[in-house]
């Protein structure tokens, strides 16, 4: 009888243990993006002012940027399975508590409910599949859960104004509690349990970081509403900026700090860091952007500017195995390289056709479509590379640099579109300036030495 053979039961493994991973990373993800179309039917209903709407979007991403550091430290503590399944019971609580929410403070209570349980998932989903999957699988395994991410970005708004428009919008959080109870059902059966170890809180390096971009990322959410130059913002900005500063002096003195300052500045640390953080800049800013430009000139309706830009998340979605694969069969550094360089090269293109007022056509989805292709190929190699170099709150740290990447994409938008969306100069600026983020970040990508193994 022919002995089975060696490799299989390792890649089935791999497949079962990814699974309710990438399960939980989609369903926290969707949850974030869901309420973004009709979000203007559900203040409505509950009696609450438009202006008053976007906390229900702020209460989870703010929420879950400035848990990030912390949500990776207690996956450390107290092992990073456990900290999965609570995370998946707080996405499920919190959509559960949205659907019966009789008022607006208590849906956006339950979004910050849900927004923790983001922020316990993106570090401890990391850390677990590249443990599971080892060096020869990393790209791959987090290629998975890249297309998670995309897969969650692509499918939120057409899903939830779908159900918003047939079921009602409390049907939208109804849809995210299947998946997260699969997630964390698949979890408890399929994910090893992963070893706490007793690592102290260093709780005033913890402290003075999440102030410092928790300041930031609300004035970044003021630049809107009240303009660049509004006092909150400059003053918030500059406390935002102090905090940072304190955090890095104390924890220069820690013997134990929360995150080591050596890692801010080691090599694929910082290259996969500020790709992300470059990749978070365009995709917000150009998802943002492009559907502003043709509501505002009148090319397209707001479901068919929809229609256009998700050909970008799609295209992240579909690439992403792809991207998975160059990563382990190329140079993570190359594959990091070409993906900066494409996505630079598609925004600049993106600009040329805003600034020309060109209309909704093949060229314009192939530019938002080449966005997507190197999102997808800068994002798999900045995760596997983060992921090799950090755990615990420093992985979460590199989540959390990708919000305020996405934060201050809209906050560029707000600055330079302002009230004048039908302005192709501005539309075109907010592209050429995404494209010089990317070239930025592909300069980065040449900073420090070349990896002795991949």
């Amino acid at each position: 009888m022919r002995s089975p053979s060696p490799v299989r039961e390792p890649q089935v493994r791999l497949g079962l243990v990814a699974t309710p991973l990438v399960v939980g990373t989609f369903a926290s993800t969707i949850a974030n993006t869901l309420v973004n179309v009709p979000l203007a039917t559900i203040v409505a209903d509950l009696d609450a002012p438009l202006r008053s709407g976007a906390l229900v979007v702020i209460a989870f991403n703010t929420t879950c940027a400035l848990m990030l550091p912390l949500g990776g430290w207690l996956g450390d503590r107290y092992g990073r399975r456990r900290l999965f399944l609570v995370a998946m019971a707080g996405v499920t609580i919190g959509a559960a508590g949205a659907v019966f929410a009789p008022n607006l403070a208590v849906l956006v209570a339950f979004r910050a409910v849900q927004g923790i349980g983001g922020a316990l998932v993106l570090p401890n989903v990391l850390a677990l599949l590249t443990s599971a999957a080892g060096p020869a699988r990393r790209g791959r395994a987090v290629s998975w859960w890249a297309a998670a991410n995309g897969a969650g970005q692509a499918a939120g708004p057409t899903v939830g104004g779908l159900l918003a428009d047939t079921l009602g919008w409390r049907a939208v959080f109804v849809s995210i509690i299947p998946f997260a109870l699969f997630a964390f059902a698949g979890g408890l059966r399929w994910v090893p349990r992963s070893p706490a170890r007793p690592v102290r809180l260093e709780w005033r390096g913890a402290l003075t970081l999440t102030v410092g971009v928790g300041l930031l990322l609300v004035v970044a959410s003021a630049v809107s509403p009240l303009g660049a130059g509004s006092p909150f913002v400059w003053g918030g900005g500059g406390l935002g900026l102090l905090a940072l500063l304190a955090f890095v002096l104390v924890e220069r003195r820690q013997a134990d700090p929360f995150i080591p300052l050596a890692l801010l500045v080691q090599p694929r640390f910082m290259r996969s860091s500020v790709a992300a953080l470059c990749q978070m800049f365009c995709l917000t800013a150009t998802l943002v952007t492009v559907p502003l430009y043709l509501v505002a000139r009148g090319e397209a309706s707001s479901a068919a500017a929809g229609l256009v830009v998700v050909a970008l998340p799609l295209a992240m979605t579909l690439l992403a195995p792809v991207a998975g694969l160059a990563t382990e069969r190329w140079s993570p550094r190359l594959a990091l390289r070409l993906g900066l360089f494409a996505l630079a090269l598609a925004e600049l293109a993106l600009a040329v056709l805003l600034l020309g007022g060109h209309p909704v056509g093949v060229p314009l989805v192939a530019a938002v479509t080449a966005t997507g292709v190197g999102i997808a190929f800068t994002q798999t190699p900045a995760t596997a590379g983060a992921a090799r170099t950090a755990i615990g709150a420093g992985l979460g740290l590199f989540n959390m640099l990708r919000f305020v990447g996405a934060a201050l994409g809209g906050a560029v938008v707000a600055v330079v579109i302002a009230d004048a969306a039908d302005s192709t100069a501005r539309c075109a600026t907010v592209a050429a300036i995404c494209g010089a983020v990317a070239l930025l970040a592909l300069l980065v990508s040449f900073a420090g030495r070349n990896p002795a193994t991949r």
